[in-house]
């Protein structure tokens, strides 16, 4: 430390000379005043409009030198078009100040930006050698803000992390973090994160200052810029950005809107203060909404799965206007963004199917596979199904083998949803090379394919008569069904305790019953022609795991499964059933149940247990009575 305070003393002094007049005497007020002025100047913060969004907040400099060859200098290195143009000023006869071989670096660095090869060739050049020990030896009378833009430049230059000149950059710029204004660091930070794993010490310093600093955030930009730069980086700087966004999410435009739900998005993040007041916006002010914002506020609400009606109302209806310039990408991230939303717009999903239709020729298999899955997760089937399905067998079906296995048990799970599919697909999944890849697997993702398996399998034996086979061995799934018994909610727990004292005995009914078909039944009961209660256990169960009892049921005995639907199971602001669920209701009629329903909504309005009770039998005999009415 001593040794530089003399090494800028001896400039600050060389400098106080030079610019005093040779007729003057230098006397000791007037070498005072000039050196504070020199001072002055090596404190503020140079211009360079480096790429990046934050290069413009970056406050400009005066770079212009006392004397006319310094300006010379200084125009010659902004007007160079070519790295040689610049490396022959250093065999020049020119004087170069302080400043000059850090902005020659930073030019050098714009000119090769995009060329990599010439970079390699530009750093075993030995007059860029020169340079880079040139601006080392004055590395402390650089500006602060040549300073941050030159870190960056000699990162963008691609040096090795162990060059000594970059070291010495990165060094000199941890020694000046707290006089550099937060603009800058937040430049230096958006410009040079990503390069400084290498240099963690930097890094931690830079994430603190930010941190500490971030009442001096005064726009919106910075705030944004920081949030997707470094927010990762961070905890507690992100949490302070969050809050600095609050504060001045009024000022934010749509772009900047859409770039902090991004980010939100891309980092998990669900800040539900900031979604909502984003919502608020995206509401009241009537922004001119471009197709990739709709797209990326559609996908950046799906993946926080966060529900605002009216802004997604919104959503669906500007995009639909724009669906036919639509490309086939963009036509499946639509679809599986709302999707993910669990919302379902008739119109719009209409129009993207006529687009799939339209653009039959363009549309790839992935696309289309994505498309094909948001219309089976919202149980949508459009009014020109026979064209729009004769194009998925038509696409899907000579490719189906070449998919990744996930992949094809998804698309046949979505055609059975859709109640579209076909014996030789079912014979491409249920084959027993297939299925063996995810028997036994502890990931969640292979568990829940097996389960889209276990449902295939049971579409093939209960809607699909002519099917022969292969279908899923007992012995494989049996143990998995076992095991996927879940924590209760207080809608089953509920159902159950007014189950048990309709039954008034265990034995006249069974709890969480696991089928054979992926299914578990909430309850299941057995009864008369009369209506009355039977013992489950002295009859056959054929759907059981194993199947149980030897007895053949009485004539006109009808057996009754209770499926509750809680609020996520069906589409958003809906009483439609997802997918997946009507799936679910279709297999176990099919099995030979009659189905009563207990759907949340209807549920929570009854209050007392007799009213409870009142409830389930009135919903007995509706079912028993559409049976009879068949």
């Amino acid at each position: 430390m001593a040794a530089r305070l003399v090494k800028r003393c001896a400039c600050l002094l060389r400098e106080a000379t030079l610019l005093a007049p040779v007729v003057a005497p230098v006397g000791r007020l007037r070498l005072a005043s000039v050196a504070h002025r020199t001072l002055t100047f090596s404190a503020t913060c140079p211009s360079s409009h480096f790429p990046g969004p934050l290069s413009g907040l970056v406050e400009k400099e005066q770079l212009s030198a006392p004397y006319p060859e310094h300006q010379e200098v200084e125009r010659l290195i902004e007007k160079a078009t070519r790295p040689e143009e610049l490396l022959e000023l250093l065999s020049d006869s020119r004087c170069l100040q302080e400043n000059h071989a850090a902005l020659m670096l930073i030019q050098l660095s714009r000119l090769l930006s995009d060329k990599p090869e010439d970079r390699a060739l530009l750093v075993q050049d030995a007059r860029f050698q020169q340079l880079l020990h040139l601006v080392d030896s004055q590395i402390s009378a650089v500006w602060h803000g040549t300073l941050v833009k030159l870190l960056r430049s000699l990162y963008a230059l691609a040096l090795p992390a162990a060059c000594r000149e970059l070291r010495s950059v990165e060094q000199e710029v941890r020694w000046r973090l707290r006089r550099l204004k937060y603009r800058q660091l937040a430049f230096l930070a958006e410009s040079s994160a990503t390069h400084m794993r290498e240099s963690p010490e930097l890094l931690a310093e830079l994430l603190l200052h930010l941190e500490r600093r971030w009442t001096e955030i005064d726009d919106g930009r910075t705030a944004v810029a920081l949030m997707a730069k470094t927010g990762h980086l961070s905890e507690p700087l992100m949490n302070r950005l969050e809050d600095k966004c609050l504060e001045l999410v009024e000022r934010f435009g749509p772009d900047e809107l859409r770039k902090v739900l991004v980010t939100l998005a891309a980092q998990n993040r669900r800040s539900v203060p900031l979604l909502r007041a984003v919502s608020y916006h995206l509401v009241q002010k009537p922004f001119p909404l471009t197709k990739g914002m709709l797209l990326d506020l559609a996908y950046a609400y799906g993946k926080l799965g966060f529900h605002q009606t009216q802004v997604l109302q919104r959503l669906a209806a500007d995009l639909l206007p724009h669906v036919p310039s639509l490309t086939s990408g963009e036509v499946a991230r639509g679809a599986k963004s709302f999707a993910l939303l669990k919302w379902l717009s008739p119109p719009l999903f209409e129009a993207l199917a006529q687009h799939v239709i339209d653009r039959a020729h363009t549309v790839t298999v992935p696309h289309l596979c994505n498309v094909l899955l948001a219309f089976a997760h919202l149980n949508f089937r459009p009014e020109r199904e026979d064209k729009f399905f004769g194009l998925v067998h038509e696409k899907l079906g000579p490719k189906l083998r070449s998919l990744h296995p996930a992949l094809q048990v998804d698309v046949v799970w979505a055609l059975c949803v859709l109640q579209q599919v076909q014996g030789e697909v079912l014979r491409v999944v249920l084959c027993p090379e297939l299925h063996a890849r995810f028997l036994g697997s502890e990931s969640p993702k292979d568990q829940s394919t097996f389960q889209k398996l276990l449902h295939i399998s049971a579409t093939a034996q209960l809607e699909h008569p002519e099917y022969t086979g292969p279908l899923l061995p007992a012995s494989d799934w049996a143990p998995w069904l076992l095991a996927c018994d879940g924590k209760a909610t207080p809608l089953q727990k509920e159902l159950r305790d007014t189950l048990q004292g309709l039954l008034g005995s265990p034995s006249r009914g069974s709890f969480a019953v696991a089928t054979q078909y992926g299914w578990v039944l909430d309850a299941e009961v057995l009864l008369d022609t009369d209506g009355q209660f039977l013992p489950l256990r002295d009859f056959v169960a054929p759907h059981l795991t194993p199947p149980s009892g030897t007895q053949p049921l009485p004539p006109g005995a009808k057996r009754l499964a209770f499926l509750r639907w809680e609020f996520p199971n069906f589409s958003s602001r809906s009483r439609d059933l997802l997918g997946r669920f009507a799936l679910a209701r279709r297999h176990v009629r099919a099995a030979g149940f009659l189905v009563v329903d207990v759907p949340y909504y209807e549920w929570l309005e009854l209050k007392s247990e007799w009213q409870k009770g009142a409830y389930l039998k009135d919903k007995m005999r509706k079912a028993v009575a559409e049976e009879l009415a068949k």
